[in-house]
């Protein structure tokens, strides 16, 4: 048992590591082409390296419910446009904390829609995450960062996700919902590029209607493909990990990806975080920890 926990470990470690990088990648592509963009490439490559997947093994499972794998697949979808965009936007290691949330949220929804029950110590760490998001986005002064907004948003449509994933993981194998959401979060960005023209967007919208330019330069769409491929190893890097038998420190260490988009942000130029920033950042690591160890 030991050995599996520690291997689980590392293979969260290496997960933790390589969606740091991942969230790094986004950064810098940001500066050549909009999020959506990011995100339409890099799932349009992923569907051809599951559909190889699968075309190698096929699937076992027998399937049903279509309509809960696109709802899977739209959950991704705007859970990673939230995020991708958050990235361009603001620090990294910010962007990736508020999207930590998302354990938070799955407690909530674990609680009204599959009638789990909240102890007192899931309350506890529900409070804690949620006054270190406070922290984070500085709502003082009647000044509310609406990108931090849209960040803890991104956690919510992630913990929408993971929950859909949970009602069908036992009718539908792993590789099929992964390509539900590769499928929709490559549908929906070109649905959203063809109508872009057309639509007038709020400025808070705009980032979901952007003028759609084909990347020219050679560095841009090695970038991409990396980001695919290490997106892929990513998920089964996670599968791994979540295949030992401690779940709970396995969710702990998940954490660590947040000092380490500290680190790749850093190096790419934003500042440090500020006291209040650490401090909720510190918040919802020990918040979490204790809602994956109830």
């Amino acid at each position: 048992m030991l050995k599996n926990v520690e291997s689980g470990i590392l293979f969260m470690l290496g997960a933790a590591l390589i969606s740091a990088l991942n969230g790094a990648l986004t950064k810098i592509l940001s500066e050549d082409i909009s999020a959506l963009e990011i995100v339409f490439f890099r799932n349009l490559i992923g569907i051809f390296i599951i559909l190889y997947a699968l075309q190698h093994t096929a699937p076992k499972l027998t399937g049903g419910k279509i309509y809960m794998l696109f709802t899977r697949g739209l959950f991704g979808f705007m859970a990673m446009i939230l995020f991708f965009y958050t990235i361009s936007v603001i620090p990294l290691g910010e962007a990736i904390t508020l999207n930590k949330t998302s354990p938070f949220f799955v407690t909530l929804f674990a609680y009204f829609l599959l009638h789990e029950r909240l102890n007192k110590k899931t309350l506890l760490a529900l409070f804690i995450g949620f006054f270190g998001v406070v922290l984070i986005t500085k709502p003082f002064g009647m000044s509310f960062s609406y990108t931090h907004f849209l960040g803890i948003l991104g956690g919510f449509f992630a913990a929408a996700a993971y929950t859909t994933i949970k009602k069908i993981k036992d009718i539908y194998d792993s590789r099929v919902i992964v390509l539900s959401f590769v499928g929709v979060g490559t549908f929906l960005p070109a649905l959203l590029f063809l109508t872009a023209p057309f639509v007038n967007a709020p400025a808070s919208l705009s980032f979901l209607f952007p003028e759609f330019i084909l990347p020219t330069t050679l560095h841009v769409w090695l970038l991409v493909v990396f980001m695919a491929f290490i997106s892929t190893l990513s998920q089964w890097l996670l599968t791994k990990a979540y295949s030992a038998q401690n779940l709970s420190i396995i969710g702990v260490v998940s954490y660590t990806n947040i000092p380490f988009a500290i680190g790749f942000g850093y190096l790419l130029g934003d500042s440090l975080p500020d006291i209040l920033t650490f401090t909720g950042i510190a918040c919802i690591v020990f918040g979490g920890i204790l809602v994956s160890r109830r």
